[in-house]
Order: structure tokens, then sequence, then C-alpha cells
């Protein structure tokens, strides 16, 4: 069984101050230190007295302690097995000891449980050795029960019918007592054959309680002879025989075997030797000598018997000595020796004993003695002492007395010489030496010096030497210092549990008490702490370190164990508050004839001799003392002299030694008075054994007294007389505080203490008690008073240090009743109550509230009680727990708010749901919030489930359907809780079931639908995620549409033209300068920045919108008519602007004419539409000169005029997609009005035929051409007066068609024929510059061919090259483009060709920017800033503005 650890007892570290007095200390200390017993003190750091004891001087013999037998229960064990053993060994056999389940039977424990049970018959009867089997451990269901019975039987059995008082004499129980030791000799002797488990035990070996096993024939066996001198002999021999046999005995606690050397003879040899005195011995039982060789000779006393003759007959001779029945009882019934320690052989120095203590230890564990942990030797400790299978023997060197050797401490007049800083020692308290004998121990009234008690007694010890179970001599403290070495462990019970410590171990070792009643007083017996605290015996323990002090209590037990070698040294001391111990002591010694190491009666007289020098206090306790011994005293004489004992004589008891004046009957020593009689010389008894005496009459006996009575109270009065002032204080004290209605106020008591520090009462308990209950009264008064001030009390409890903390209740209620139970009253004390009263009143209505359902309308009410709770300043358990009911009221409320339809019209939230769960996580768990915390994870879960379905529909791809979506949304509606991705995916069906239904009604409706409706609902279906089946027809339409578009712009638009598909086919909204602005920023951009997006035209918009809203074609067309007819207007003032534009004037160079905005000069192109004039050099002319036809600006041809066939086809086309959009509709308004214009202009084509074929009839002059030429430019001039209205307005209008028709240039051509011709529109040169040109042209010519040859030459190129013309149209352009400031340039400039010369510079950026070269000063143009296409530059020559403003000055 594992061993537990007692708890610690109290230490104490007293400050130097309290460590200058050390019985005042130990009177302070004693109400703590004497509920445990035992107690350390560790003196302060700096006391280290020196170590004066003379080590080479000092020798001792230790005790021999095996620990085993230390054990009271062990011992008992131990003592049975040795008689078992005896019992069998005196029969011829060896007993050993049975296993059962692999582990030593318990033959003790067997033996009583079976004695408890009724005894062998009943138990066998009622068949409980499975029941004793499982008390004794075994596990049930193996048989073991019939193991147990057999050995019980074989083996304890005889043994208990010898002890059960049978009567050997009577022949049927000496048969029947033989019958059943035949049956075991037979089991014996055959156990050691067949059966295993019965293994030889080793006891043997280390305990010395078994006989030796005798393996060879038992010895020669000798009768008794006929003959009286044979029988002289035979005595002398059988005295030397029984000399020489193995003879059982105690020695010192233990038993041991005396071997019997010579007796190794077989059974056959000493029977051939001794045949010639077979003759001699006859059988007791048949009275006859025959068959001498079946003889057998009983070891004890010499008597023969026949082994047949014997009852059961036996088949042969035992093996080893055997005894008669007489014999056999007679060994048996031999008295036990007291059991004690062996003292050791060898002689030990301190230095021998600690190298051989040192060795034990470190061999024992197996690692150096200082490694070993205490843990571990004490729990081996109590290992080794209860266990019979291992015997360990240790030596320990107890009782040295320091008078002889030296005390460890110094002593004045000592050998040792002290140190002058260690002088202080010499007179200190703590020395061992001086604190028996201080003033304040009463043994200083012992006259004689009592080693050990009143000198200190030295202790060596050794691993696992012990000190066993002892209460000091007359229950007096004592007290030990460990000078140095490793800890000692000590064990200790309170005083007030002696009584009950020795019944318990007397009722677990009874034997051990019969034998020996003072056994606890011979310090030879242990018992585990263990087995004493699960008695109830409270045990506390510690170790003991070097240079620390334990001090004992009255009558406290205590023991202890060395953990390894050390020095320890302890002493004896009585205090006042002993004295009634020390008396009740003396009683107890009487009771157990117990000697007293001193006389307490003779002490206390010498004490009342020297009253007038005593202590108050110390004499009030003699006083006291004094008068019961009287008392007792005059009663015991009075009761001699009833008794007829008339001879009295003084005699000086204090004059003999104790030993001599011991009573003769319970071992006291005599003082006042003892009885004497003349036949026993030297022998006296106390008077409480006046009958013990002698035989003689009691009228010769003398009774010796030291005092008459009348010495005795002369000595009490003067010791009452010394304390009499103290008495009365004592007394009045007393009764203060020993009042139970009338108590005094606190003040009384502080009165009384201030009495005792006028007089100078010495401290003693009284005085300790009333100031203790003075400051208890004190401090619970202020700790009352702040309690009702609402203050914090501050407590500091045991052993934790001081923390502050509240008062519970129930420490306020026990402080209530400890104020009621003070000996003296408080004023605070109602009030407290009063507000004790309150507390529990709040207790009650919280517990009520505690009690009730979770309640979300609790709140007010619990904030209500906490506020109210947490105006008392006591800890009320009730306080968190309503906190905690508080956070689960509001959370309730939250929740239930959350949910609140009204206040929450959304509902809950996964976020809400997600907090309120997270703030339900740190609540206290409650079945209310519980439920609502399960309610909320489910919805939560259910939630987010699908919140994560919806999502993942939402996700779709592709997406699902809308019956999909839909029965999702059914398991949705009954969860209440704001699911956006449910909204979403609520929203997502509606929008689906709307967008259906548009395309169903889109299907349905007899109107056509439009591209721009079709448009938004794809786009709107795109948004909405779920497959909707009529989509892909949708998108399938609506790129039909767009691949018409495509068609149809591919068809119309001109390549980078700025116009869109909708500008070309409707009629044209703006025209003139606006439009001029627009395209020159379209096309701006479109260069410089490449591939961006065109911007619209906010008017195109509006036109564009009302087509797209327009319901049906009928509303298009005639949104188109009023465009149309704005077109027309704005398009007369265009012209009419023009043309008032180019008339002449005196100022050429204001005039602002073509693309660029600048002055006209060079050759100059009309558009036929627009009537505005654009220089050659920056739009691109007709492709033949020669050929009359329509020419139309940049401006105004916006398209490429596809024939009418080709827009049919397109509108044939777009009608099957049956598919509105404005394109289609203005598509199919041109092709109405193309057809108009088609009729009217037929109309007057035919006329105008009609006419021309009339004037040929009448034979008039063809027409002449109308173009000249000059300088190889060609200049159209065109007539524009004096033409008629219709035909103009018919010419107009079909320009403004985009759609190529041949009626127009048959009007054309009839227009050129009726006007005459016109020279040139250009303004006139100037003679100077006309002479210029010849020379310019020169120059031109070869700089150009310098810097070709230069550019070839550096590898420089421009990244496109414009189409070289012909050989001799280039001649002829470079001749008439020369520029005369071209020629005052220098010739040599690199920087011409890397900038562009022109006067606002763009700088175009982009991965492409396109040049263009002047083809007369051989100058590198941006295309965009000269406003030249990349085909106009290809197909034509190109001139630049300075060199066509040159030429034209130069015609001039």
């Amino acid at each position: 069984m594992c061993f537990t650890s007692p708890p610690e007892c109290p230490v104490f570290e007293p400050s130097w101050e309290e460590f200058a007095d050390p019985f005042a200390f130990i009177n302070k200390i004693r109400p703590i230190a004497e509920k445990t017993g035992i107690c350390k003190v560790r003196p302060p750091p700096d006391w280290q007295p020196p170590f004066a004891c003379d080590v080479d001087r000092l020798h001792f013999t230790p005790r021999i302690q095996r620990l085993n037998e230390l054990e009271a229960q062990t011992r008992v064990k131990l003592n049975f097995l040795d008689q078992i053993a005896k019992f069998w060994e005196l029969q011829g056999c060896t007993l050993k000891i049975p296993h059962v389940e692999r582990k030593i039977l318990d033959l003790y424990q067997l033996n009583r449980l079976v004695a408890e049970e009724g005894g062998f018959d009943l138990v066998c009867r009622e068949r409980r050795w499975t029941k004793i089997a499982m008390t004794m451990g075994f596990a049930p269901g193996k048989a073991v029960g019939s193991h147990l019975r057999a050995h019980y039987e074989r083996v304890l059995y005889p043994y208990h019918l010898f002890h059960s008082g049978t009567n050997l004499l009577v022949s049927l129980t000496y048969s029947v007592f033989y019958c059943v030791l035949a049956a075991c000799f037979l089991y014996l002797d055959d156990v050691n054959d067949r059966d295993k488990e019965y293994k030889p035990h080793d006891l043997l070996q280390r305990q010395n309680i078994h006989v030796q096993p005798c393996d060879v024939s038992a010895p020669a066996r000798r009768a008794k002879r006929m003959k009286t001198e044979v029988n002289v002999n035979t005595r002398s021999e059988g005295g030397e025989g029984c000399e020489n046999r193995p003879n059982l005995r105690r020695r010192m606690g233990s038993f041991v075997a005396k071997p019997e050397p010579g007796k190794h003879l077989t059974f056959a040899s000493n029977l051939t030797s001794l045949r010639s005195l077979v003759d001699l011995y006859v059988c007791l039982m048949c009275g006859t000598g025959n068959d001498e060789d079946r003889l057998l000779l009983c070891d004890g006393c010499d008597d023969s018997y026949h082994t047949f003759c014997l009852i059961p007959p036996l088949s042969d001779v035992p093996k080893g000595d055997w005894r008669c029945p007489k014999c056999l009882a007679q060994e048996c019934s031999k008295p036990q020796e007291a059991f004690g320690f062996e003292q050791a052989c060898r002689d030990y120095s301190l230095k021998s004993f600690g190298e051989m203590a040192d060795s034990f230890k470190s061999d024992y564990f197996n690692m150096p003695v200082h490694m070993v942990p205490t843990e571990l030797v004490e729990k081996e400790f109590w290992r080794l002492v209860g266990t019979i299978e291992e015997d360990v023997t240790v030596e320990y060197g107890a009782d040295i007395a320091s008078k002889e050797f030296g005390s460890g401490f110094p002593i004045k007049g000592g050998k040792f010489k002290v140190a002058p800083h260690d002088e202080k020692y010499l007179q200190c308290g703590w020395n061992l030496n001086n604190m028996a004998m201080m003033t304040p121990s009463v043994l200083t009234h012992v006259t004689a010096d009592i080693c050990g008690m009143t000198l200190p007694w030295l202790y060596v010890g050794m691993c696992f030497s012990s000190f066993c179970w002892h209460i000091e001599d007359h229950w007096s403290y004592s007290i030990n210092y460990l000078h140095w070495g490793e800890p000692k462990t000590w064990y200790g019970a309170p005083g007030f549990a002696a009584e009950q410590l020795e019944a318990v171990m007397k009722k677990l070792a009874p034997e051990l008490f019969e034998s020996q009643p003072d056994l606890l007083h011979q310090l030879v017996t242990i018992m585990n702490p263990n087995t004493l605290m699960a008695h109830g015996v409270p045990i506390y323990r510690t170790n003991q370190c070097a240079g620390e002090f334990v001090i004992t209590f009255p009558r406290s037990y205590h023991s202890g164990f060395n953990q390894g070698f050390n020095f320890a040294e302890a002493v004896n001391f009585c205090t006042v508050d002993w004295m009634p111990l020390g008396r009740q002591c003396v009683e107890h010694y009487r009771l157990l004839n117990r000697y007293c190491v001193f006389s307490h009666d003779e002490m206390v007289c010498n004490m009342a001799m020297k009253a007038d020098r005593l202590d108050v206090v110390l004499a009030s306790a003699v006083q006291k003392d004094m008068r019961l011994m009287i008392k007792e005293e005059r009663e015991l004489r009075d009761k001699v002299r009833k008794m007829g004992v008339v001879q009295c004589e003084l005699f000086k008891y204090d004059l003999l030694a104790d030993d001599e004046r011991q009573c003769v009957k319970c071992r006291t020593t005599c003082y006042l008075s003892a009885l004497t009689c003349p036949c026993r010389p030297g022998v006296q008894v106390c008077l409480h054994h006046a009958h013990d005496l002698c035989s003689c009459p009691v009228s010769n006996y003398t009774l010796n007294y030291r005092f008459t009575l009348d010495d005795l109270y002369p000595m009490m009065n003067a010791v009452r007389q010394r304390a009499e002032s103290y008495d009365e204080w004592a007394a009045r004290v007393t009764e203060v505080m020993e009042a139970k209605l009338d108590k005094k106020h606190v003040n009384v008591f502080r009165a009384l203490l201030e009495e005792s520090d006028e007089k100078s009462f010495p401290e003693n308990d009284l005085l300790r008690q009333l100031r203790l209950v003075t400051q208890d009264a004190e401090k619970c008064s202020s700790v009352a008073q702040q309690l009702l001030n609402g203050k914090r009390q501050t407590r500091y409890r045991t052993g934790g240090g001081n923390s502050p903390n509240q008062l519970t209740v129930e420490e306020m209620r026990s402080f209530v009743r400890q104020l009621y139970n003070l000996p003296c009253s408080l004023t605070q004390a109602p009030l407290l109550k009063e507000l004790l009263n309150s507390i529990e009143d709040f207790q009650q209505h919280s517990e009520k509230l505690l009690s009730d359902e979770v309640s979300a309308d609790s709140v007010s009410e619990i904030e209500s009680l906490l506020e109210e709770g947490s105006q008392f300043d006591v800890f009320l358990p009730e306080l968190p727990l309503l906190r905690e009911r508080l956070e689960q009221t509001r959370w309730l409320a939250g929740v239930q708010q959350a949910e609140d339809p009204v206040s929450n019209p959304c509902g809950l939230s996964l976020d809400c749901m997600r907090r309120l769960i997270d703030r339900g996580v740190g609540l206290t768990p409650h079945p209310s919030t519980e439920r609502t915390m399960a309610r909320l994870q489910e919805l939560l879960t259910i939630s987010e489930e699908m919140e994560e379905k919806a999502q993942a529909l939402l996700k779709a791809r592709p997406p699902e359907s809308l019956e999909t979506l839909s029965s999702m949304l059914t398991q949705v509606d009954g969860v209440p809780a704001y699911l956006p991705n449910c909204l979403l995916l609520q929203d997502t069906v509606n929008r689906a079931k709307e967008w259906l239904q548009e395309a169903e009604d889109l299907q349905v409706g007899g109107q056509t639908p439009v591209l721009s409706s079709l448009s938004d609902m794809v786009l709107r279906a795109h948004a909405i995620p779920v497959r909707l089946e009529p989509l892909d027809q949708l998108e399938v339409l609506v790129s039909e549409v767009q691949a018409w578009k495509e068609s149809a712009a591919k068809t119309f638009l001109i390549k980078n033209s700025p116009f869109t598909l909708l500008e070309v086919l409707c009629p044209r909204w703006e025209v003139g300068s606006s439009l001029k602005k627009k395209m020159r920023k379209v096309k701006g951009e479109c260069v410089s920045s490449g591939k961006k997006k065109l911007v619209k035209l906010d008017s195109m918009s509006d036109v564009e919108r009302a087509l797209s809203d327009s319901k049906d074609s009928a509303s298009a067309m005639f949104t188109l008519a009023e465009v149309r007819l704005k077109e027309q207007e704005s398009l007369c003032l265009l012209r009419a602007a023009n043309e008032s534009k180019l008339l002449p004037t005196a100022d050429c160079a204001a005039l602002k004419v073509c693309v660029c905005q600048k002055p006209p000069m060079g050759a100059m192109l009309q558009c036929e539409l627009c009537r505005d004039a654009f220089h050659s050099v920056c739009v691109r002319g007709p492709s033949d000169p020669l050929d009359p036809e329509d020419w139309l600006c940049p401006l105004c041809l916006r398209s490429t005029k596809p024939s009418l066939a080709k827009i049919q086809t397109l509108l044939s086309s777009l009608q099957r997609i049956r598919v509105r959009l404005p394109e289609g509709d203005a598509l199919r308004y041109m092709i109405e009005r193309t057809g108009s214009w088609q009729r009217r202009a037929r109309g007057v084509i035919d006329s105008y035929d009609h006419s021309l074929t009339s004037q040929d009839c009448r034979g008039a002059s063809p027409t002449q051409s109308h173009r000249t030429t000059g300088h190889k430019r060609k200049v159209r001039h065109y007539i524009t007066d004096c033409l008629s209205l219709e035909l103009e307005e018919l010419m107009v209008e079909g320009l403004l068609l985009q759609v190529s028709v041949p009626e127009t240039q048959q009007l054309y051509r009839h227009l050129l024929s009726e006007f005459k011709f016109i020279t040139s529109l250009c303004l006139p040169l100037c003679p100077l510059q006309r002479d210029a040109i010849t020379s310019a042209e020169k120059k031109a010519k070869r700089r150009m061919n310098r810097e070709e040859t230069e550019i070839r030459d550096r590898g420089i190129k421009p990244k496109s090259k414009k189409q070289r013309m012909g050989t001799e149209k280039q001649r002829e352009r470079k001749e008439a483009s020369v520029s005369a400031s071209d020629v005052s340039q220098s010739e040599d400039s690199e920087e011409d060709m890397t900038q562009c010369p022109a006067e606002n510079c763009l700088q175009p950026e982009g991965e492409e920017v396109y040049w263009v070269q002047c083809d007369c000063c051989n100058r590198w143009f941006h295309m965009i800033c000269v406003g030249v296409s990349a085909e106009l530059a290809a197909e034509e020559d190109y001139m630049c503005v300075t060199c066509s403003t040159t030429n034209a000055g130069r015609r001039k």
C-alpha cells in the first residue's frame, strides 16, 4: 500500500526580537502549536552556533533495529509465526509458509479472520471460506477458499486445537488431537516432494525466527533408565543434550536459533551405537520394551513411546526434535520475554559511524546520499517496516549522554574553546544546556541532574534509524536541535489525542499490550501514521533540517526516523502551564506501575519553600497544586490511621536516591510519606498501596513522613500570600470572562490589562487569554464598524499571505455569533444583526428569482436587486449569479427584439444571429438560454444552408431553370430570417418571370419588335442568372440584325468614314460650319489616337431616340420627313453663304475656304452640293478631269452611294428578319425618297430632252466644254446664275441622296449643256509671281534631287512613301509648286526631315504616324496636319500651302 504523507505541522520563523526569549516565544506559539503536538522553529539566518562536541572522544555503541520488528502489527505477525514455527518444530517438522495466487499467505490474518467468523468448524459448516478469501484480497471465482481451508486445516488447526485448552490426559481428546496431528505430519512431509506452491520461506536467514531445517536423519532418542544410578547418569546426559539442543529464545526483540553441533548422525547409526542399551527402555503406553527399533524418545523428558502405540500410530520416526504432549504443553506455555533493542557488538566513533551510514544509504538506493529524495526515503521506510518478507537492519546511536562526551553547544568551563564572536551562544536561551534550567522552567527546582531530561542527550542517526511512538517523561516539553547532517522526519499527534492513539494501537495490536502494558513507554513500537489517521487520530509531520528546532508539547506522542547520517541533541523543559499535567502524569504512572524520573511532590515543596522568590504566576500555580497535594495526603493519612497504623516517624526521603525510595508496588518515588515494615527492611510502599507491603499485622507498620500536615499548610499559605494580588486579579478576570448574561463592556477588559501592566504580572495563560479576548473584541468592533460604514474589510488567511477579501454571508453570520459569544458586549452587535437580516432577506429574494425561469421581462427587477446587493460590503454568492441572470435576460430580450416584426421588419439577419450566438456562448448555461440558443443555432444552420444554396444557384454555370429556383424559394418561405441571397434569388425569379412575360408579349403581339427593345431584353436576360428559353432565339435575332447592320455599313460607309450608318442613311441634320468643326474634331481624334470609339452627334442621338421610340414605321417616316425639311432649309442657307463668299472682293487673303480654313490659292475645286471652294491639294479631285461629272467635297460625300438594287436587297433581307431598327426605317425612307426623286427627275429629263431635240432641229451649235487648263492645272468652273429653280432643287436633292442613280448624271449633263463656261474661279496671279516661277522651279528641282540623294545615303525613310506619278506629270507639278520661300531656306538642313513644317503642327503620337512629301519643296508633312488622306497621297501629287500660295502669287 502506498504511503500518504500526513499534513505538515506549523513552522515558525521568529524575528531577532522574538528569538531573544525562548520561553516567551514558546508561550506565544503554544495556542497554535499544541493543536498539532509538534512544531518546527527556524532560527534567524545569522544564528549559527559552533559545534562544540569533542568528536575524537565521542565513542558509542548503537542499538540494532530490525525495521519489520518495530511496527506493532508486523511484530504481532512475527510473534504469531514464531509460535507456529515453535509448535511444529517441537513436533519434528519445519514450517514452510505456503503461497496462494503467487503471494505469501498471511497466516496471521487467516487465523484472525477464521476466529472472527466463529472458528474452523463453523466456517466449514456455513461455507464462509470464499468470504474470507475475498476479505484477504483474493479475487473470487478461483477456488481460493478451498486452498485456504486446506492450509488452515493442516497448518493452523492443530495449533488451534492445542491452544483451545484440550486436556491431553483424556484419552479421547488425546486421540482426536493426535489424529489431526498425524494427518498434518503426512501433509508437511509430503509437501516437500509434491506441492510446488509451498516454497521454503527465507525469513529464517533474515530474522532467525525458524529452526534450521534438518536434511539428515533424526538424532538418537534416549529413554529413561530403570535404575536410580542410571537415571542420574541419564539426567546428566540429558541435561547435556538439552544444553546442546536448539533453544528458540528472544534476545533484544528477535529470535535467534542456536545450532546443534555434532548432531548430524543418521538414526540407523545412532541406533546401532546404542543397541546395547535398548533393553533398558520401555514404552510408557504399553509398559513393554519390545521392538526396540520402534521406540520413540522424547527430546524434552526422555520418555519412550512405541510408534505403533501412539494414537494414531506413526509410520516412521519424525525428522528433527520431537516432544511428547506433556513437554509440548510446557514449552508452548512459557511466557514471552519483553521486546527490546539489542546493542551492537561494535563500538563506533563519529567518523566510522558516518562512513558506515553513508555507505549503507548509497548502496541501498544506488545513488549518492545527497541525491536521494526525502519522499523516496519516507515511502521506502514505511514499506520496510510493514513487510515480513524483507529484513533490513540499521543501527542508531541514541541516548548518548552529553555530560560524558560534551554537548554540541558550547558551555561555560567546557573543553571547547569558544571564539570571541561566538561567546553569545554560551548564555543563549536556545542553548539546550541552558534551556532546561532557566528560571521559567520549573525543572530548575528539581535538585538532581536528570540525564536526558535536564541534561541534553545526543543522537547519531543513519538512514532508516528511527525513534518509536512515545511521549516525554512526566509529559514534559522537549526540544530537539539538529546540529548537522541529513534531515530527520518527525510525526506527531496533539496531546488531546494521546489516549485515542493509545486506544488504536491497543486495538490493532492487543497481544503486545497484554504482555507489556507500558509498551509505549519503552520506545520500541511504531505504527504507520496512515493506519492511525485511518482510525481518526490526527497526525502531522515535518522534515527537520540542519540548524532547525523541533518542539514537542506535553503528552504529545511523536516518532520519526532519520533520512541519513546526522547529529542531533535534545532536552526537556517544563513551564508553568505544565504543572497540572505533571501531577496527572504521576497518577497515570501509578496505574501503569511505572517509575517516575523525579518526585513531583518534592519539586512542589521545594518551590513552596522559596515562596518569596517565586514568580506570582508560578506561585499561583504552586498554590493550586499544593492544595490538591495536601488534600490527597490528608485523606491517605486518615485512611492509614483508620487501618491501625499508629507508629509515625519523620524521614527525610529527599536524602535518599530515587531508586531507594520507590514504592514496591507501583514504583512511584515516595516523598511526603510511605509505609515500612521491620520484616522488609529497605522496602516501602506508598499510601495508595498500604495493603501490598507485607502480611504482617498493620500495627507493625510505620508511617514515615517528610512533613506534617501542620508544616504543609504554612508553606501553602506563604505561596498563597505571594500569589494573592495575582489571584484576586485572576478571579476578576475569570469572572468577567465567564459571564454569560451580564457581560461587561470592552473597556473593563482594557482596565484589567492596564492593571496587569501596572502590577507587572508575568506572562501567563490567563493574561494571554485576556489580551487575546480584548484584541479580538477590538478587532470585532472595528470590523463591525467598517461593515456598518460600508467599508471593505481586509482579512488575513492562514498560510496564504494577506489578501483583501470581503466577508461571506456565512462568515458574517459567524462573525455576528462571535460578537454575541464574546465575553464582552459591543454596541455594534445589534446594528450588525439588523444588517445581517437585510442581507438574508436579499438572499431569499435573489434565490426566489434565480429559481424562476429566465424571462426577458425581469431585467429591471434583477437590476434593482443588483443595486441593492452592491451596497452590502459582504461577499454575496448571489451577486455573480444575478449578474449572470441579468446577462441571460438581456440576451433573451435582445433575441426577442431582433425577432420582433415591428422593431425589425426585415427579420433576423445572419450577422445578427451570429452576434447573438457569440454573446450567448459566453453566458452561463440555463435551460431557457440553451433552448433559445439551440433554436438560433438551428435557424442559423438552416439559414446558412439556404444562403449557400441560393448563392450556388445564382452562380451556377450554366444557370439553373426557373423551376429549380422557384422550388428553392418554397423552402425559404418558412425560414424567419433575413437572407440576402434568398432575397436576391427571389428578385431574380421575379425579374425572370417579368422578362419571360415580356418575351411572350413580344411574340404574341402583332407589332414588329424594335432592335433597342430586343437588345435591352438580351442585356437584361444576361444579367438574370436563370436559364431563359426564349433568350437563345432573341440572341439569334439580334445577331442577325447586327450582321445586317454590318452588311449595310460595308455597303454605304466609306473607309475611315467619320459618319455612322444612321447618319449616312438619315437626312442631314447639320450642314455647314458646325459640320466642318465636327468633322475636323472627329477626324483629328481618329487619326491621332488610332482606334478610338467615334463620338456620336447629340442631334443624331435625338433622331435615333425618336426613331427607336416610334411605335411603327409611319411615325418613323414622319420623323425622317421632318429631318429632311430641316436638311433642305439648312442646305439652301449654306449654298447661298458659300456662293456669296466666292464673289470677287478686294481682300482675298481674309477669305477662309477649304477644310484647312485658309485663303484660296492655286487650283481650287467647288462642291456641287454645298458650293464651297476647296484647294485641290487638300481634297481629292475627280478621277478624270475631262469627264463632266458632279464633284462633292469630303463633307458632302457621306457614303459610297451604292446602287438602288443593292439597297433594295438590304431592305428585303431586313424585312425577312422582322425587326425594326432606326437604320432600317432610314433605309426604307431613303428608298421611298429615291423613288420619288427618280420620278420627278425623269419627268424633268424627259422634258429637257424634248427641248434639246427641238433645238437640234433648229440647228443650234453644240455645247462647248466648260473646262480649261492652264500650266497643266485643270480648274472646273460652274455656272450658278440663271439656273431654273426646279432643276437646281432636283440636282441638289439628287446629290443629297446616298444612292447612285443614273438620273443624277443625266441632270448634271443637262445643266452643263445649258450654261456657259466660266474659265476659272481662281484669283488672278500677279506678274511678279508669274516671273519667279521659272527660276524657283529650277532651284526646287535641284534641291529635291539633292535631298533625295542625302536621304538615300543616310538611310532615313518615312514610314510611308507616296506614290509617284509619271515623269511628265511630275515635272509639271514641280515647276508649278516651287515656292520662293523654299529657295531661301538652308539646303543642307536635316531638321526638315524630323519636324513637320506645318504652321500649326498637331504633333501626333502613336504606333503609326503618316507623312506626305510636297512635290515642290520636297518637305515632309504629317498627313493629319495638312488634311490629306492616305488614299489621296498615294494617288495624286501633293503641294504644300506655302508652295501653292507662292505659285498663285507668281501667276498673278
